[in-house]
């Protein structure tokens, strides 16, 4: 008599959500019109922008309205832009509930949840595939030339722990829609801003080490390489060879100057 048992089922995998949701596609539909008008967004080697699975995603920052302008070109190259926010901020009545709907990532600053807080992040990063973007600066640049400065380590550790890629990215024109500091925007005339995409930064090397100083100094300052590499093929000048510390020019690390 044949055996009856059935044969094992293959686990399917699991289905991947859809990025681009009905909220996503609201918030494009509010935004992109207005961005249109202001600006055009040429891209230049968009396809090494991965087209799905988690990685960060690391410009240079030099006005506040960056995290608009970079977030319009991911949207652009078919990804969902999404950043790090303070989970204080979770708990405010409907903009909480927006951050949470479009899958931004809550971090805890402060208080017991502090130290674990860049861990937890990223593994929230591997789980939900999700495309990040961190400014490896921390703030906008002090640079007098608006160049990258010397670079913080978080977007690096959480590459580590993660164990997801790097991608160097970098932008220019957007200071002609809203200078660094600056409280108004430009609308007219229309402006150009361009947004090189650079390879993965090659960080295996460092895959297995402690992550202390020395490894995210060394990690951090690849990255830095990499976007001012960018930068400076955007602009047509080569970067300056040593970048800019706000400790040694007698400049607070965060807030205006």
């Amino acid at each position: 008599m044949p055996d009856a048992t059935p044969a094992p089922v293959a686990e399917r995998p699991a289905r991947r959500r859809r990025e681009k949701t009905l909220l996503w596609h609201l918030i494009a539909a509010l935004c992109i019109p207005i961005l249109t008008v202001m600006a055009r967004f040429p891209v230049i080697d968009g396809e090494k922008l991965p087209k799905q699975g988690a990685f960060i995603l690391a410009p240079n920052h030099y006005s506040e309205i960056d995290p608009v302008i970079m977030g319009r070109f991911m949207w652009k190259l078919g990804r969902v832009p999404r950043f790090l926010a303070k989970a204080s901020v979770f708990r405010v009545p409907v903009l909480g509930a927006v951050l949470r709907w479009s899958g931004q990532i809550p971090v805890e600053r402060e208080g017991r949840g502090r130290s674990d807080a860049p861990l937890k992040a990223a593994q929230q990063l591997v789980d939900r595939e999700l495309a990040v973007i961190i400014y490896p600066e921390g703030s906008l640049t002090r640079d007098p030339d608006l160049w990258p400065m010397r670079g913080k380590f978080g977007a690096v550790r959480m590459a580590l722990q993660a164990g997801v890629p790097v991608i160097p990215a970098a932008h220019w024109g957007t200071q002609h829609v809203m200078a660094r500091y600056s409280k108004k925007i430009s609308f007219f005339p229309r402006k150009t801003i361009y947004c090189k995409i650079g390879d993965p930064v090659d960080l295996s090397d460092l895959a297995d080490k402690p992550l202390d100083q020395a490894t995210l100094t060394e990690g951090t300052e690849r990255v830095m390489a990499a976007i001012a590499a960018l930068l400076g093929d955007l602009r047509g000048e080569t970067p300056p060879a040593e970048r800019w510390d706000p400790t040694k020019n007698n400049q607070s690390e965060t807030g205006r100057f």
